[in-house]
């Protein structure tokens, strides 16, 4: 079922994988993405542009590193493509846990979840991890070292993004199709409010400090802002067509939104926003179909996934410039960064 698919510098890339077998380990920069359309997660060095793309059981349509760059977990489905050559979302759903340095070696565990799986994140300790199930609206409850559903509970139509709040408090979930975001206890894992932010809300992103949520607005070109002491929109900000993921930066003084538009017509940019004064500052252009958005952790680079160009780019954000676009696995719409020691 797995293979493997190196880039000319596969000798290469396989020590800088799996280490050298010495004692000391070392620490690597690794990008992962989800190429739904691929099968596969690919593995990137983004300072050198080396990439590992491995083929997987299901049609990833997210992916995630735990805080201690341990663990990949990944969601999607696995139904084969459909007749129009994409990625079938309604087939049984699975979480699958990887080695984030042996990717491909295949996940260690394979757990079943429910319909269409989009998104998932994991808790600062690795004990749990929360799955949104979109053709079911709810999110699932997973005890990662047992591999059973501990929870199953039921959130607005079509829950796709969400994020833990900085305070691990509570969980922000941007329902799809009812144009809401459910607010679920972490504690008490029971959904605790719901909050209108405009038409197809995807992904929701928090500022550092927890005072600001940013929710894209997929049906309506537009990013929401929830002051989340209030837990009310604030400001919706004009943003790309069919903007995705949103991303802050570790100051907390950007997010960065995603604009993929349509298949029929693509975005191809990344929004600016100053969470100082709620404005769009710039727009960069990235890759057609621009998905995904993660900042790494000192905040030096951003990594946009292309779904329709099969590419990450990597932006400076000191200078808001493109300064590489790496070839990717089919389809990349997920994307995670973390260090990872060998």
């Amino acid at each position: 079922m797995k293979r493997v698919a190196l880039t000319a510098a596969s000798a290469t890339a396989a020590l800088w994988l799996v280490g050298c077998g010495t004692e000391a380990q070392n620490t690597r920069h690794i990008v992962f993405t989800a190429d739904e359309q691929g099968r596969s997660i690919s593995v990137i060095n983004p300072e050198t542009g080396q990439v590992e793309t491995t083929s997987i059981p299901v049609s990833p349509h997210n992916v995630q590193v735990s805080s201690d760059g341990r663990s990949l977990f990944a969601v999607g489905s696995t139904a084969n493509e459909g007749e129009d050559g994409h990625a079938a979302m309604n087939g049984p759903g699975r979480l699958l846990i990887f080695e984030a340095s042996a990717v491909s070696k295949g996940p260690r565990t394979t757990i079943p979840v429910g319909r269409m799986p989009a998104h998932v994140i994991v808790d600062s300790r690795s004990e749990r991890a929360f799955v949104t199930n979109s053709g079911d609206d709810t999110l699932m409850v997973i005890d990662i070292k047992s591999g059973a559903v501990s929870r199953t509970i039921a959130v607005g139509r079509s829950p796709h993004g969400l994020r833990m709040s900085p305070d691990r408090r509570t969980i922000y979930v941007a329902n799809t199709d009812d144009g809401t975001v459910s607010i679920l206890s972490v504690d008490d894992l029971a959904e605790i409010g719901r909050i209108p932010v405009g038409r197809g809300p995807v992904q929701v992103a928090f500022t550092p400090d927890g005072r600001l949520s940013y929710v894209t607005l997929r049906d309506e070109d537009g990013t929401a802002v929830i002051d989340t002491a209030s837990r009310r929109v604030i400001a919706t900000l004009a943003v790309g067509s069919g903007p995705i993921q949103a991303f802050a930066t570790p100051d907390g003084r950007e997010v960065y939104v995603a604009n993929q538009g349509t298949e029929a017509s693509p975005d191809n940019t990344v929004s600016v926003i100053d969470t100082a004064t709620q404005t769009v500052v710039a727009r960069v252009v990235t890759g057609a179909g621009a998905h995904g958005v993660v900042v790494s952790d000192d905040g030096d680079q951003v990594y946009i996934a292309n779904s329709f160009a099969d590419t990450v780019s990597v932006l400076d954000t000191r200078t808001r410039k493109l300064v590489r676009t790496i070839a990717v696995g089919r389809g990349p719409g997920g994307i995670t960064t973390a260090n990872v020691s060998d």
